[in-house]
C-alpha cells in the first residue's frame, strides 16, 4: 500500500498586489514628480545663468585687454575672438551696445530667450555694473 503524499494546501491570500496597492503608489509617484520638476526646472535655469554670467565676464575681460591694444573698446563679440558656448544658444543671445568709434565704454548684454525668459536679462558695463544686482549675486 503506498499512501499519496499531500501537498500542503496554502489558505493565505495569494501572491501579487492589489489594484489598490499600485494606485496608492502611483499616486505617491505623481505627487514626488510635482514638487521635484519645478525644483529641477529652477536648477536648469540657475546653471544656465551661471555659464552666462561665466561667458560675460570673459567678454569683459576681452574687452579690457583689447584696449590696452588698440585704444578703444570693440565694437562687437566677433572682433574679441569670442563665439558664445553652444549650449547656451537656445538660452541667452549676448550683444555689445553699439557704439561710434571710438568706442570708449561698453556694456554687455545676455538677452534670455525660450525657458530663460523667466530669469531675465544679464548686463555688465565697463564700469563693472551688473544688473540686475540679484541674478549677479548668486
Amino acid at each position: 500500500m503506498t499512501h499519496a503524499t499531500a501537498l500542503p494546501v496554502s489558505r493565505g491570500r495569494p501572491g501579487g498586489f492589489t489594484l489598490i496597492e499600485l494606485m496608492i503608489v502611483v499616486a505617491i509617484i505623481g505627487i514626488l514628480a510635482m514638487i521635484a520638476a519645478p525644483s529641477y526646472e529652477k536648477y536648469v535655469i540657475r546653471s544656465k545663468r551661471a555659464v552666462a554670467k561665466q561667458f560675460v565676464l570673459s567678454v569683459a575681460n576681452k574687452q579690457e585687454q583689447y584696449i590696452l591694444d588698440a585704444r578703444q573698446y570693440a565694437a562687437t563679440i566677433t572682433a574679441l575672438g569670442l563665439t558664445a558656448p553652444s549650449e547656451l544658444t537656445n538660452f541667452y543671445t549676448f550683444s555689445l551696445a553699439t557704439c561710434t568709434a571710438p568706442c570708449s565704454t561698453y556694456t554687455i548684454t545676455a538677452t534670455a530667450v525660450g525657458r530663460q525668459l523667466s530669469d531675465g536679462n544679464l548686463t555688465l558695463d565697463n564700469l563693472g555694473v551688473k544688473t540686475p544686482a540679484d541674478k549677479w549675486s548668486n
